[in-house]
């Protein structure tokens, strides 16, 4: 009876042992990460680029664990699409975008950065295609998480202001977002609001 307790409690620790091993090499492994967070969260977000950067390094190099851990790797590219769309580069926002995976929404980040592309264009022919495939993107990012009301906003802009365009092609870049919201004819009578 001794015997058996003890082969049972000496296979309890050395399961806790390397358990206990497991986690601390877990917590080295993916230090980058929390080293990201943390520069996320103080807004240095050239800090945290790179220290996303290392740790999409460390999952690339191991597929296995990349697979394992699919949800952490997936909000690495998603926090860098964030990081990249909101310091306005994208076409670092768009490549990044294309090599994603589906967990990070990558069609939701590449159809707002043809969406600011698009608004920042001059040249009337390159603007709506801009557009279009802000659209073709943000569809796929409805189609993919179809209660993000971000991506459905996102997507009755593009589509409305690629309607408005088509009619008034020659809107210059400063007066796009007045094609959603016309100015009042003069001489009409304002609508009385109810309630």
């Amino acid at each position: 009876m001794k015997s058996w307790v003890t082969t049972v409690g000496s296979s309890a620790m050395v399961l806790l042992f390397a358990g206990g091993c497991a986690l601390i090499a877990y917590a080295r492994w993916t230090q980058p990460i929390a080293d990201a967070d943390a520069a996320m969260a103080a807004g240095d977000v050239g800090r945290a680029l790179g220290s996303y950067a290392v740790a999409e390094k460390r999952f690339d190099a191991m597929p296995p664990l990349k697979r394992l851990l699919s949800s952490e790797y997936d909000r690495i590219i998603a926090n860098q699409l964030r990081l990249l769309f909101h310091t306005d580069r994208n076409e670092e926002t768009l490549e990044k975008a294309a090599r994603a995976p589906e967990g990070a929404n990558p069609h939701f980040w590449a159809g707002a950065a043809c969406f600011e592309q698009g608004r920042a264009e001059a040249d009337p022919s390159a603007r709506l295609a801009y557009f279009g495939r802000a659209q073709q993107e943000l569809i796929k990012a409805v189609g993919a998480a179809p209660d993000d009301w971000d991506a459905k906003f996102d997507l009755e802009l593009a589509l409305r202001l690629t309607f408005e365009l088509r009619r008034q092609p020659q809107t210059p870049p400063g007066e796009l977002m007045k094609l959603l919201r016309p100015d009042p004819r003069p001489g009409s009578v304002p609508t009385k609001r109810v309630g």
